[in-house]
């Protein structure tokens, strides 16, 4: 492991019920980080997602490749103090089998480019093997308290 969750908390301002990533066990600056994110019935939107039937909303698995892509940025170069991530685009989203409780989630996450601040990264959400969602990714970095 790269980096645990205490790691974690320090890099993203997200927390309980939001933060979505518990480790990072692989990272190459400026190219390439693995996050892991353990899916518990415990997690508040099972309790409507879907009550007997719980699967973890596509839209969070999106949101977990965003986070870990965040600590990629955080850690690939220097953007000031105590910077915010920002979460510009999305594109080519596809989920190709659900998540449910007791999944472990492998997000891997590639950087496609940098360029004017902006990063474009593929995230890739693993269970196993088995790839389960993938989407482009668009995110930039700014002061807090600097509106872009």
């Amino acid at each position: 492991m790269v980096y645990g969750i205490k790691e974690i908390m320090e890099m993203l301002p997200h927390r309980y019920p939001f933060l979505l990533v518990d480790s990072i066990t692989e990272v190459s600056e400026g190219k390439r980080i693995v996050g892991q994110k353990n899916v518990t019935i415990n997690e508040p939107f099972f309790q409507g997602h879907f009550p007997g039937h719980p699967v973890m909303p596509g839209v969070l698995i999106v949101e977990a490749m965003a986070q870990v892509g965040g600590i990629l940025g955080r850690v690939s170069d220097d953007h000031g103090e105590d910077p915010v991530t920002y979460f510009v685009g999305i594109d080519k989203a596809r989920f190709r089998k659900p998540v449910v409780p007791g999944d472990v989630l492998r997000i891997e996450i590639d950087v496609v480019n940098y360029r004017r601040g902006i990063y474009t990264f593929t995230g890739k959400a693993f269970v196993g093997s088995t790839l389960v969602a993938e989407a482009e990714l668009k995110a930039t970095f700014v002061a807090r308290g600097e509106k872009k």
